[in-house]
């Protein structure tokens, strides 16, 4: 029987083994290319430019900035690595920045991350991966995956303060069996001790905090750029259909906001829904936000739906907990999920995550998105 005998679970010596990296620049993925050549595997670094930021971005907080291809290119010279360059931005206008504006323009809150990682970061950096004869695409993303009896599972990594796995809900399983996560069983701090001891020039630099092409979270100016007709007035009424303000546009809110809202009531008053169709936004007190049932579409799973029956666990939002509920799924690719307490401002566009817990940790079924 063959041994694995690499840390990536490839039965090949790490110096006949080729890996992509995917680089952004930061020091995630800066640090996964050092450890990867240090143990001796061939390394092919990656970076994409997905955006025109069109202006000097070096204090940036956003990822795939200008900076940001500088930084993965110097830190491929220090370590010695091929380093290329692809040019995303049409595919990623496309792919990301139009939906990311036709979602908020039908009353959702989208999630462009996860579309971004769906398209352009996993299914075309898959396919140019393999086309370079690669053994493994690696990414610096904090998520586990774990192979046993030739099937690959997805777990939430180590450090749940930085688990990513609800963005990669959406990881085909062919991807899966190909993607390496070396990060997933580390603590942030030592991926940055990592980097140091590496001597790498990103050592110490900031995290990314907003999306890429969302200028310090401003998402309005972004469709005020691409759509500058979607700013049209409404109605904001309340629960009773009574018109009790105005509004400048429904994407300046989402489910669950009160700030911002410009209506005055006795009790505070939070956005409940936002019904694009009739250009309306209603509000009403916080005890209306609690749902229970979620309506979801376009489902991606990641295991059998035997696994459904045992408790489940789903995630409504990136920074959310972990609910239990019952998740019904349909043979039209979509789910209905029970939750068994309410949760506040759940909103259409956003993701629902499914987990369950086993001896190996907390692992990712799979999800679908929200539509009510």
């Amino acid at each position: 029987m063959n041994k694995e005998i690499n840390s990536i679970g490839i039965n090949k010596k790490p110096s006949d083994t080729t890996v992509v990296v995917a680089m952004s620049g930061g020091v995630d993925s800066s640090t996964v290319a050092g450890m990867m050549k240090k143990e001796g595997y061939k390394v092919i670094g990656i970076t994409l430019k997905l955006y025109d930021d069109g202006k000097d971005v070096a204090a940036s907080k956003q990822c795939c900035s200008g900076q940001d291809i500088m930084d993965a290119k110097r830190v491929a010279q220090k370590l010695d690595v091929d380093h290329k360059i692809l040019y995303y931005q049409n595919k990623f206008k496309q792919g990301v920045i139009n939906n990311f504006i036709e979602s908020y323009l039908k009353g959702e809150t989208p999630i462009p991350c996860v579309q971004c990682n769906q398209t352009v970061k996993f299914k075309d950096l898959f396919e140019v991966s393999k086309d370079l004869k690669a053994d493994a695409l690696i990414t610096g993303h904090y998520v586990k995956s774990i192979t046993s009896n030739n099937s690959t599972k997805m777990y939430r990594a180590v450090d749940e303060n930085r688990d990513q796995s609800y963005f990669l809900f959406n990881t085909t399983r062919e991807q899966l069996e190909y993607l390496r996560f070396p990060l997933g069983g580390l603590l942030k701090n030592e991926t940055r001790s990592i980097a140091k001891k590496l001597d790498l020039n990103v050592a110490d630099k900031p995290d990314s905090q907003d999306i890429c092409f969302v200028p310090n979270g401003d998402y309005a100016s972004v469709i005020q750029k691409f759509r500058p007709d979607s700013f049209q007035k409404g109605n904001i009424k309340n629960l009773d259909g009574k018109v009790i303000g105005v509004h400048d546009g429904i994407i300046n809110f989402t489910i669950g906001q009160r700030k911002g809202i410009k209506v005055s009531d006795k009790d505070p008053l939070y956005v409940i829904k936002i019904n694009s169709e009739k250009n309306e936004i209603i509000v009403g007190p916080k005890e209306y936000l609690g749902k229970k049932k979620i309506f979801l579409k376009n489902i991606n799973l990641l295991a059998d739906k035997e696994e459904f029956n045992s408790p489940i666990f789903v995630k409504v939002r990136s920074t959310g907990k972990l609910l239990e509920a019952n998740v019904d799924i349909s043979a039209l690719n979509s789910a209905i999920v029970d939750l068994k307490k309410p949760e506040d401002g759940i909103s259409p566009g956003q993701a629902c995550v499914f987990y369950n817990k086993d001896e190996l940790g907390c692992k990712v079924l799979g999800g679908g998105w929200i539509t009510e």
